[in-house]
């Protein structure tokens, strides 16, 4: 019944941004972390970010900080990534996964995921 529904992204250029947004249902997120992960072909799926249920806390993995924002309205049950200053190196399918309160970067701590949404970023 749980379903989580990515969108928002596409085909840019480096430098461009893009706001991804992820849609849930059949549960209300207000007391779950929400994670962000990106698998890109022939790679493992990596962790990108996280918010707590709080809002009190985010983690980033390095290679976004200072690019991506994640934020949460749990009135609306959806989570965005700001994705600003986009590099090449960013193409993937860009998932969202519901976690325990405790969760943070790994994925092992995330029980419900969305199908996900592909960016590709042409230099």
């Amino acid at each position: 019944q749980v379903q989580l529904v990515e969108s928002g992204g596409g085909l840019v250029q480096a430098g461009d941004s893009l706001r991804l947004s992820c849609a849930a249902s059949g549960r209300t997120i207000s007391r779950y972390t929400m994670g962000w992960f990106r698998q890109a072909p022939g790679k493992a799926r990596e962790f990108v970010a996280a918010i707590t249920w709080s809002s009190a806390y985010t983690y980033y993995r390095d290679s976004v900080k200072g690019r991506f924002t994640i934020s949460r309205d749990n009135a609306k049950n959806t989570v965005y990534l700001q994705m600003n200053s986009l590099k090449p190196e960013d193409t993937a399918v860009y998932y969202c996964a519901t976690g325990r309160p405790q969760a943070t970067m790994r994925s092992r701590d995330y029980d419900y995921w969305g199908q996900g949404t592909q960016v590709t970023v042409s230099s």
